[in-house]
């Protein structure tokens, strides 16, 4: 699974060879570890910090979402605007108590707030663990492309169902969804020095953001997948024209990742990949 986008200038050579690029033995599941955020959060950089060591210590297997929506989210200025217009569905959907918290797969576990996905922090290593450890119905690949001569972004995805998938919404369907993430933005952030000083850019004092969601390819609550049984194989293209910025905070096209995820109707997610 790749980490990076390609930066090219010729994508047709790329996506005319292309071939399958999703396995199709059993696998258990991958983590999509969405946290709330905000740069006025104190203790959310602790939160960045114990995200970002999961995804090192499962680089392959545990993928992160920041999502800064909230009060905390608040802007403190030009170019400090990191809300979108996804983040406060996916948190008002999560039953969030507070700041910082985050969904594992957006599972309802026993230690989630309020009866929702959501949870505190220390939470989500356990949380993780337990999932981990839990055979998919379905496998994920994608292959990401942007074209710098025209600032397209071009994602090709693949869904290949290993197991009938469990889908709860008439008519019994999956949902695909594609996340855009955006790594090394500096800004504000309370509790940095504090609780994430590893993050604190020398040259210019700022926080340097990480896993930051820029857009959802696929809409709010992503596209449908109608056929889910054994053996089916859904794949689609996407493309995106990156505009210069969102909120006046810039899209560097080469601090770019892609997470692609498929959820049970809006909730439970299965399994992702980045």
């Amino acid at each position: 699974m790749g980490k990076t986008l390609s930066l090219i200038f010729t994508l047709g050579v790329i996506l005319t060879n292309a071939q399958t690029i999703v396995s199709t033995t059993p696998e258990n599941k991958n983590i999509i570890l969405e946290e709330f955020t905000g740069i006025s959060c104190g203790y959310c950089p602790d939160g960045h910090s114990i995200g970002q060591a999961l995804h090192n210590n499962f680089p392959n297997d545990i993928f992160l979402i920041n999502i800064h929506t909230g009060s905390y989210a608040t802007p403190q200025g030009p170019g400090t605007d990191f809300n979108t217009i996804f983040g406060a569905a996916i948190a008002g959907q999560s039953g969030l108590t507070g700041y910082p918290a985050g969904t594992v797969n957006r599972n309802q576990f026993a230690m989630t707030q309020g009866g929702g996905t959501a949870m505190s922090r220390g939470d989500w290593g356990s949380a993780s663990t337990q999932l981990l450890a839990q055979p998919s119905p379905a496998n994920v690949g994608l292959l990401a492309n942007i074209d710098m001569a025209t600032n397209i972004l071009t994602v090709e995805v693949e869904v290949y169902y290993t197991t009938n998938g469990f889908g709860v919404v008439a008519p019994f369907s999956n949902k695909l969804n594609i996340a855009v993430v955006q790594h090394n933005i500096l800004g504000p952030q309370s509790g940095g020095s504090t609780y994430n000083p590893s993050a604190i850019d020398p040259a210019t004092g700022l926080y340097t953001h990480q896993h930051m969601l820029r857009h959802m390819l696929t809409g709010q609550w992503g596209e449908t997948i109608s056929t889910i049984a054994i053996g089916s194989l859904y794949s689609n293209v996407y493309t995106w024209n990156i505009p210069a910025d969102i909120n006046g905070v810039a899209l560097d096209p080469t601090n770019l990742s892609i997470i692609a995820f498929v959820s049970e109707g809006n909730q439970e997610i299965y399994t992702g990949t980045e």
